[in-house]
């Protein structure tokens, strides 16, 4: 079962006394949901998530995992970055079953374990080859199922997919979330990509800047999996796009002013 995180007015800073980063974050994740944060480039969304995985911690409030206060990381919550880190002398299988080697399971049982979900993540004749022979979207894979080889309460996703090619991205924008959706894992994905959040998301957080705050949120009311050519999902797309406009507009104290013409010197 996926768990419930809880944003008890975060703030942070990454210097005491410094301007701080985020500020007064205050939400709730339930247990099961898939959420996206979206905002400009240093809003503070990657600084929030790796707070989430306990890699930083708040300078003020805390995150709670079922009411229990992240201070570290853990194997019941876990990430997935940009790049997926794997070691290149070692197998697809290897890689993949490192967490459970390193939480003590034998290796037999690791094993099977990895094996059946390569084959959910459509790498069943892959598992013995060396990852440096594989493509960026199947190394992501990989990645992916050493993320869900320990049974994590909570996958958290730094944009892991900004890197690849727009096919490969467009399939694994359905495969996560279905795969979390039929675990119950709640998923926390950092994007710059509105029509990503949209696809892969239950619940849209956006962040301000300058210190990074949640703003305003959007519900994802549409049956899965996507399809982004719908009526419906470029109604909730315009939505999406019209708040992050609005944002901005609150945040420099005016309404957007339109373009100036261009006057033409013949």
């Amino acid at each position: 079962m996926g768990a419930t995180i809880t944003l008890d007015f975060i703030t942070h800073r990454f210097r005491a006394g410094g301007a701080p980063t985020l500020e007064n974050i205050d939400n709730r994740i339930e247990a099961g949901e898939r959420v996206a944060l979206i905002g400009r480039s240093g809003c503070g969304k990657s600084t929030l998530l790796h707070m989430l995985a306990g890699l930083l911690l708040p300078s003020e409030g805390c995150v709670r995992v079922n009411s229990h206060q992240v201070t570290k990381p853990s194997a019941k919550w876990n990430m997935m970055f940009q790049k997926p880190s794997l070691y290149p002398w070692m197998s697809v299988q290897e890689n993949a079953a490192l967490g459970l080697l390193f939480a003590g399971q034998p290796k037999q049982e690791a094993s099977a374990r990895v094996s059946e979900l390569l084959d959910k993540v459509g790498l069943h004749d892959k598992k013995d080859v060396n990852v440096q022979s594989l493509s960026g979207g199947q190394q992501q894979r990989v990645a992916l199922a050493r993320s869900l080889a320990t049974d994590p309460e909570v996958l958290l996703l730094d944009e892991p997919f900004s890197a690849l090619d727009a096919f490969t991205r467009s399939a694994l924008q359905e495969d996560v979330p279905a795969i979390c959706g039929a675990r119950g894992i709640t998923m926390v994905i950092v994007t710059h990509d509105i029509d990503e959040a949209i696809t892969m998301a239950d619940r849209v957080l956006i962040m301000s800047q300058n210190p990074g705050r949640i703003v305003s949120e959007l519900k994802v009311d549409l049956p899965w999996p996507r399809n982004s050519s719908s009526q419906e999902f470029q109604t909730l797309r315009n939505e999406l796009m019209q708040r992050f406009r609005d944002t901005d507009d609150g945040l420099s104290g005016r309404k957007s002013q339109p373009e100036p013409a261009v006057r033409r010197v013949v």
